[in-house]
């Protein structure tokens, strides 16, 4: 009985695909303006190469795919490089955060002013670096990573899960924040990705609770839990439920210490780490707690797991994750009967992510929405630099991560736990516009740094866009420009103006 829904669900999206073909006036091998509006959708943004690789599998086929990614990655060899080269992928997080920390203490040491300055200056310098080098892994995989799906799923939880990068020495933990604990888990089961959040010294760091303490309660991250990371503000829970939260919470934290804390023999057993993190049962409260109406007997670390369990398979998480996903992939306002499928779904596979948004791509109400979600900075960003180059391994991210600080949504640069907005109304007014046309302009005419590499004395390799291209002509993007854009690039008058103006055009604005 377990497998029917799901067999109901797929044999409804074949016919969906078919009826959709049929729509369109291709057959199923075909690419139709359904299939380039679906990968625009669901990918960083159409290329060439990606709706080659739609056509050759089938919209079905390669959507499936998408849900269900190789457990390796499939990252283009020029990219992949640029990756093994940067430092976070070499040295363990452990390792890196111990280093950072002896290099502040080092120079708080420092009696002299003007070396203790230079001393911490160099010390944020170092953390910046890393905070740099995350954001570049992060870009290179949302630009060439053949699963799409599984990159925007990333960015969605990094923002979900949030955490500041500026906060205390989270720089140092981000990267792995996001490698280890949040991109595995993007397309799994929801328990397993708020379980990884939960023990990663970066979300520890981040809401304060390696400061959390039996008889020196702190709340912060308990009450994010349930309000951003579960069940969300108004969904039934209470204060009472916070604090008892916060009280299971009490001892989970961090540890950079290489040696183990000194215990009574009878909490020996009861120690837990992994890494860096840590839950020291000398900083526990023991005492029972009820959650949510369920009683959780004091018992050590074995409570966050109770707790866990019973926050990710309340109905309210089902509901309030299916509603952040539907207006992720859709826009403002997802159509509440839709919500609710997908809710049903997340509840009836335990949680499943794959699963629930297997139910959004199979629905009307996501095919209606094709082509009208206005796209925030990163989908701005990223799709542009996808369209000009393809498979044309960039070697500097740096002005990428300059254009998103610019247009206010920097990788984990968002101080509040609850992540940027996702709201279109966040990112369409006259500024954001206008540093938009400034992109455009700087991606349509030439290389805009992307090809000059991050070292001293390094020049600027030569590249141009590419824009008008097979995607364009023969796949029939051009098709589904607006008269008045089709006279606007008319008018052009030379590769760089047309470039810009189509960048800039109201269509590439929407995904």
């Amino acid at each position: 009985m377990r497998t029917r829904p799901a067999r109901t669900i797929s044999l409804a999206f074949s016919v969906l695909c078919l009826a959709r073909a049929a729509e369109a006036g291709t057959d199923s091998g075909g690419l139709s303006a359904h299939d380039l509006a679906l990968l625009n959708r669901l990918t960083w943004g159409e290329t060439t190469s990606s709706a080659e690789e739609m056509k050759a599998l089938g919209a079905r086929a390669w959507l499936e795919r998408q849900l269900h990614p190789a457990a390796s990655d499939r990252l283009a060899p020029a990219a992949q490089a640029e990756i093994d080269a940067l430092a976070i992928s070499r040295t363990p997080m452990a390792e890196t955060v111990v280093t950072q920390t002896a290099m502040a203490q080092a120079a708080n040491k420092l009696t002299d002013p003007d070396q203790k300055k230079a001393a911490q200056q160099a010390y944020q310098q170092s953390l910046n670096d890393l905070g740099r080098q995350a954001a570049t892994r992060q870009l290179l995989r949302d630009l060439y990573s053949p699963d799409q799906l599984q990159e925007q799923m990333t960015w969605f939880w990094m923002n979900h899960f949030n955490v500041h990068m500026y906060k205390r020495d989270i720089r140092a933990m981000v990267g792995d924040y996001e490698d280890r604990a949040i991109r595995p888990h993007a397309l799994g089961k929801f328990r397993d990705l708020l379980a990884a959040s939960l023990k990663h010294p970066a979300m520890m760091r981040y809401l304060d609770n390696d400061q959390n303490a039996a008889n020196h309660i702190n709340e912060n991250y308990a009450r994010e839990i349930m309000e951003l990371h579960t069940m969300g503000v108004g969904s039934g829970y209470t204060q009472k439920d916070v604090q008892e939260l916060a009280r299971i919470l009490t001892g989970v934290g961090v540890d950079l210490n290489p040696d183990p804390p000194k215990l009574k023999a009878a909490y020996q057993p009861l120690l837990v780490r992994e890494g860096l993190f840590e839950f020291n049962p000398n900083r526990h409260d023991f005492g029972d707690k009820v959650l949510l109406g369920h009683t959780i007997k004091g018992s050590g670390f074995g409570e966050v797991d109770q707790a866990l369990d019973i926050l990710s398979r309340e109905p309210a998480t089902a509901h309030h994750l299916s509603a952040q996903m539907a207006a992720y992939f859709m826009g403002d306002d997802p159509p509440p009967a839709l919500v609710d499928r997908m809710a049903k779904a997340f509840l009836r596979s335990d949680g499943d992510i794959a699963a629930t948004l297997k139910v959004l791509f199979a629905s009307r109400e996501f095919d209606a929405s094709l082509g009208k979600t206005f796209k925030d900075p990163i989908h701005y960003a990223v799709s542009a630099v996808r369209f000009a180059y393809d498979d044309r391994v960039i070697l500097n991210t740096l002005p990428m991560q300059n254009w998103l600080n610019r247009m206010s949504e920097g990788l984990y640069n968002h101080e509040t736990p609850d992540g940027y907005s996702i709201s279109a109304a966040a990112w369409d007014g006259p500024g954001q516009m206008a540093v938009r046309f400034e992109i455009a302009r700087q991606i349509g005419s030439g290389s805009a740094g992307l090809f000059k590499p991050d070292q001293p004395q390094a020049k600027d390799q030569p590249a141009f866009p590419q824009l008008q291209n097979a995607l364009y002509y023969k796949a029939g993007l051009d098709q589904t420009l607006a008269p008045a854009t089709r006279s606007a690039l008319g008018q052009a008058v030379s590769p760089q103006d047309w470039n810009t103006l189509f960048l800039a055009s109201p269509e590439f604005m929407r995904r």
